[in-house]
C-alpha cells in the first residue's frame, strides 16, 4: 500500500489531532485543524472550476499559509507550484504561462506586480490573495467558504510539486517530483536527521525552495513534529525565536550562521532543547565549522547536499566527521544510490573524479514539457548531476568542481547565462561573461565582466541599473569589470578560470 503526500499530514490529524504542526508569529495550529483548513481550502479550490491535475501557483514568503496551501492541493489531487517571490516580474511571467497554472495565491504587498501579470498570463483564471486587499477571495475567506473535493483516484507517480529551476539554456525547467518523490524524501530526511516526534524545528530559509519545503518541512511533519515557521531570516530575532520556541533543529546556510556568529550575542542564549545545527547550499569553512562546536560542543552540526532534481537529497556529513572530514558532503542518504561516472557512463575508482550521479525513489519525474532535458539528464534510472565530485577511500563524497558554471550566492542559484541575456540586450555591449567571485559572507558574489562595443561607453551604474530593471534582487552583479577581451581557448569558448582570476591569461 503506497502513501500520498497528503497521507503525511492527514496520519495525525486523525491519531494525534492536538499535536501542534505549526507555529507561526504567536499562533500555534494543531494537526487537526490543519487538515481541516487544507480540507476546506482544496473544496474552495474546486469550487472554482480546478479539476485533477491542475496546477495551483503560489506567490508566498514564510508562513503557516504556505503549509495550508501546499498540503491543500495535495487532498484535492492538484499540483503545487511555489514561486521564488525574488524573482523579477518577467521571470514569474514565464513560470505561469509555461507551468499552465489555472489559480495564483499570492501576498497582498505582490498585488501591483500581479495585475501587470493578468493580461499576460490568459490560462490564469483565479486569485486568492493574502492580506486585507487583492484580487478574488482573502486566503481566510476561502478556506471560511470551503467547497466539496470530489473523490479522486490519485497515483503515486502522480505529479504533486513542481518547482522550477534556473538551467544553463537561461530559461528555467520545471522539475516535476510525485507523491513517491515527496513521500520517499519525507521518510529519507526524517531518518538522516534522526528526527523525534517532540522536535520543534526551525526554518528561516524560503519554504518555496525545495530545500526548505522538502528537507524540513515534509519530514517534520512526516514524523509529526512541529515546525517553527519564520518570516525570513533576521538575526537576533532569530536567536530569541530560538530560545522562546524551545528549538531542536535549526537549517541555516553558511552565511547565515556567519552573520548570527558576528552580529549577535548567539554565544550567550540559553536554548537547552537545541541539538542540531544544519547547513547546506554552500560549504561550510573548516574555521566557521570549528568555531561553532568550540562555542556549542553539546550541538550536532550535519550537513546536506542534493537539488531539486532529487527531491533534494544525496548525502550527509553527520556531526563525528564535521571537522576530520571538513569539506566533504557525506555519505549517501538512507535509501539512495551515488556512483562517480565519467564520460561514458563507466563508474570509476575512489579518488578519481567523474559526475556524480544518483538513483533512488526521490528522482525527479523529469522536467515539464522538456523530454530532450529529461533524457539528458536521466539515463537509466540514473540522475546526472551536473556536479564533478569524486569518493575517498573511506566512501566520503567530495565535489570538486561544478560542471556548470553556476554561482552560489548565500544559499541562492544563480546562472551565469540568465546574466549574461540581460548584459547582452544593452545596445553597448558586446561581450559579456559572468562568474562568481569570493565573498566572506554570501560565498560567492555575481561579476560580470563587459567589452564595450566601440565606439560607445558605459559606466558600472548604468549596468547596474539596467538589471535592476530585469532581474531578482540576488541574480544582479555584485561588481562590474570592463575588459577589453574575453580570454577564450582554442576552440572559442570564453575562459571562466580565468576571470575568476584562477589562471593568469594575456
Amino acid at each position: 500500500m503506497y502513501m500520498l503526500l497528503s497521507d503525511i499530514l492527514q496520519q495525525y490529524a486523525v491519531s494525534q489531532p492536538d499535536r501542534t504542526v505549526t507555529v507561526f508569529q504567536e499562533c500555534e495550529t494543531s494537526y487537526q485543524r490543519m487538515q481541516e483548513n487544507c480540507q476546506s481550502l482544496g473544496g474552495y479550490f474546486h469550487r472554482q472550476g480546478l479539476v485533477q491535475g491542475d496546477v495551483v501557483a503560489l506567490l508566498l514568503n514564510n508562513s503557516d499559509k504556505f503549509v495550508t496551501c501546499y498540503f491543500a492541493c495535495q487532498l484535492a489531487g492538484l499540483v503545487v507550484l511555489p514561486i521564488n517571490t525574488r524573482l523579477a516580474p518577467p521571470e514569474i511571467e514565464y513560470i505561469l504561462n509555461h507551468s499552465e497554472a489555472r489559480l495564483l495565491v499570492y501576498e497582498q504587498e505582490l498585488s501591483g506586480m500581479v495585475e501587470q501579470l493578468i493580461p499576460r498570463v490568459p490560462n490564469l483564471q483565479h486569485f486568492v490573495h493574502v492580506g486585507e486587499s487583492g484580487g478574488g477571495f482573502e486566503l481566510t475567506e476561502a478556506i471560511k467558504l470551503g467547497g466539496e473535493i470530489p473523490k479522486l483516484q490519485q497515483q503515486e507517480d502522480d505529479t504533486a510539486v513542481i518547482f522550477y529551476t534556473s538551467g544553463t539554456t537561461g530559461k528555467p525547467k520545471g522539475v516535476m517530483l510525485t507523491h513517491r518523490n515527496c513521500v520517499a524524501i519525507a521518510s529519507i530526511w526524517h531518518e538522516a536527521l534522526g528526527m523525534q516526534q517532540e522536535d520543534r524545528v526551525m526554518i528561516v530559509t524560503p519554504l518555496f525552495h525545495c530545500a526548505a519545503s522538502h528537507c524540513f518541512m515534509l519530514p517534520t511533519i512526516y514524523g509529526g513534529g512541529t515546525l517553527v515557521i519564520e518570516p525570513g531570516f533576521h538575526p537576533q530575532e532569530a536567536v530569541e525565536s530560538l530560545q522562546k520556541n524551545n528549538v531542536s533543529i535549526f537549517f541555516g546556510v553558511p552565511a547565515m550562521y556567519m552573520i548570527l556568529l558576528n552580529t549577535t550575542r548567539i554565544e550567550s542564549m540559553e536554548a537547552p532543547h537545541l541539538r542540531k545545527f544544519m547547513y547546506g547550499a554552500a560549504p561550510m569553512p573548516y574555521e566557521l565549522i570549528r568555531r561553532i562546536k568550540q562555542l556549542f560542543p553539546q550541538i550536532e552540526v550535519q550537513n546536506l547536499y542534493g537539488q531539486t532534481e532529487n527531491s533534494p537529497g544525496t548525502s550527509t556529513l553527520g556531526d563525528e566527521h564535521a571537522l576530520s572530514k571538513a569539506g566533504s558532503v557525506g555519505k549517501p542518504l538512507p535509501r539512495t544510490e551515488v556512483r562517480i561516472v565519467d564520460e561514458e557512463g563507466n563508474e570509476v575508482s575512489p579518488g578519481q573524479v567523474g559526475e556524480i550521479s544518483i538513483k533512488g525513489n526521490h528522482v525527479m519525474k523529469g522536467y515539464l514539457k522538456n523530454p530532450e532535458a529529461t533524457a539528458l539528464a536521466i539515463r537509466d534510472g540514473w540522475l546526472l548531476s551536473g556536479d564533478l565530485g569524486k569518493f575517498d577511500e573511506e566512501g566520503f563524497l567530495y565535489i570538486v568542481d561544478r560542471k556548470k558554471d553556476m554561482i552560489i550566492r548565500g544559499g541562492e542559484n544563480i546562472y551565469p547565462i540568465e546574466v549574461e541575456e540581460v548584459l547582452y540586450e544593452m545596445l553597448e555591449v558586446l561581450e559579456a561573461a559572468v562568474v562568481g567571485t569570493p565573498h566572506e559572507v554570501y560565498g560567492e558574489i555575481p561579476k560580470a565582466c563587459v567589452v564595450v562595443k566601440q565606439g560607445y561607453s558605459l559606466t558600472e551604474e548604468q549596468v547596474l541599473e539596467f538589471c535592476r530593471e530585469r532581474l531578482a534582487k540576488y541574480k544582479m552583479p555584485a561588481l562590474v569589470e570592463f575588459v577589453d577581451v574575453l580570454p577564450r581557448n582554442a576552440s572559442g569558448k570564453v575562459l571562466k578560470t580565468a576571470l575568476r582570476g584562477e589562471i593568469k591569461f594575456s
